[in-house]
C-alpha cells in the first residue's frame, strides 16, 4: 500500500487550501493523492466550516479507513495516467457519484510538480471546467471546416455520449473534412443506412438528421462528414497504420482509428467513448480537445476573432 506522508509542507498546503475554500465559499475540497495518508491528521487540518473533502486515489485499498473520519473517497484506477486527466477523471467521478453537483466550486489540492510532494492548489468551476467551450478552443485547431459545422457535429458527439440511446451506451466516431482522401480509407462494414438519401436528409444541421444519425451509431463502423456538415457515409470501417501514434492507456480501436485518419489527411475527427461517453477531438495524430459528459448541453461562449491569414483549403 502506498502512503502519502504529512509533511511539514503537506500541512501548509492543507492548511492554506483549508482557509482558501473558506474565504471563497468553495462547496468541497477534493485532495488527488499518490496513495493513504494520516486521515484523521487530514481532517484535523481542514477547518470544520468545510464540510465535503474528498479524497482521490489509484487503488481502493488505500482509501479504506478514509470514511472514517468523514473524507469522501474516490478510486481513479489511473495510476499511469497525466495529472490533468487523473484530476478531470476524480472530478467526474465525484459528479457521477453525486458527491457534487456541476455547478459547484471546487479547491483541488494535488502533486503538480514533483511525484509524492504535495505542492500545487487549483480552484476549479466544474460549470466552466467541464461543461463550457469556447469558439477559440476551436479556432486553434486551424481547419478548413467551418467553425459552425464543426460544433454542430460536437454537440451531437456530446448528446450521444450523455445520453446514449434507449439506456445504454453508445461509442461512436465522426470524421469531418478532407472527404475524398478519409473516403480513400474507408471501406463499408456492412449495409448503410445512409445510402440512397439526398443531401437534404443528411444534413446534420436538421434535427431529424441528427436523431437518425443517433439510433445509426448504435452499429458499428465511423460517420464520414463533408465540411459542410453532410453525412457521406456511415458504417465505415477506417483501414489506416497505426505508425508513429502515442495514445494514453486504455483507449479502445475507434480512438486509434481517429488519430491514425487525421494523422494521414486534415480531418478532424472526433470520438465517443462507450464506456465513459467522454467526447475527444483529434487533430493531426494528436489528442486536442476533451469533453466530459455532463448533465447539461454544451454552452458555445463566442467572442469576436479575425480569421488567421492564409487558411488552409480542404
Amino acid at each position: 500500500m502506498s502512503t502519502q506522508k504529512i509533511t511539514r509542507e503537506f500541512t501548509s498546503v492543507v492548511e492554506a487550501a483549508g482557509n482558501l475554500a473558506v474565504a471563497i465559499e468553495a462547496d468541497a475540497i477534493l485532495f488527488l493523492l499518490d496513495g493513504a495518508t494520516d486521515w484523521e491528521r487530514l481532517r484535523e487540518l481542514i477547518p470544520a466550516d468545510v464540510q465535503r473533502v474528498l479524497v482521490a486515489a489509484d487503488r481502493e485499498e488505500d482509501l479504506e479507513a478514509a470514511t472514517g473520519f468523514g473524507l469522501l473517497p474516490l478510486v481513479l484506477n489511473k495510476e499511469d495516467a497525466p495529472l490533468l486527466e487523473r484530476l478531470q477523471h476524480a472530478l467526474l467521478e465525484a459528479v457521477a457519484d453525486e458527491l457534487l453537483a456541476s455547478t459547484c466550486d471546487v479547491v483541488a489540492v494535488y502533486c503538480g510538480f514533483e511525484a509524492s510532494r504535495i505542492d500545487s492548489i487549483s480552484i476549479i468551476k466544474l460549470d466552466e471546467r467541464m461543461r463550457r467551450f469556447t469558439s477559440r478552443d476551436l479556432q486553434r485547431l486551424e481547419t478548413a471546416v467551418p467553425l459552425n459545422n464543426l460544433k454542430t457535429v460536437i454537440d451531437l458527439a456530446v448528446q450521444i455520449g450523455r445520453e446514449g440511446r434507449e439506456g445504454k451506451k453508445v461509442g461512436t466516431l465522426f470524421v469531418v473534412g478532407d472527404t475524398r482522401k478519409v473516403m480513400t480509407h474507408c471501406k463499408d462494414s456492412g449495409f448503410d443506412p445512409l445510402k440512397g438519401y439526398s443531401r437534404k436528409h443528411r444534413d446534420l444541421h436538421d434535427a431529424r438528421v441528427r436523431e437518425d444519425i443517433k439510433e445509426i451509431a448504435q452499429m458499428d463502423g465511423a460517420f464520414i462528414v463533408s465540411p459542410d456538415g453532410i453525412a457521406e457515409r456511415s458504417r465505415q470501417i477506417i483501414e489506416v497504420l497505426h505508425e508513429n501514434l502515442q495514445l494514453s492507456k486504455g483507449l479502445g480501436s475507434r480512438h486509434w482509428a481517429a488519430a491514425a485518419i487525421t494523422q494521414r489527411t486534415k480531418a478532424i475527427a472526433i470520438v465517443v467513448s462507450q464506456s465513459s461517453g467522454t467526447v475527444r477531438v483529434y487533430q493531426n495524430g494528436m489528442l486536442v480537445l476533451r469533453i466530459e459528459p455532463m448533465d447539461h448541453a454544451v454552452k458555445w461562449q463566442e467572442f469576436n476573432y479575425e480569421p488567421p491569414p492564409n487558411e488552409a483549403s480542404d
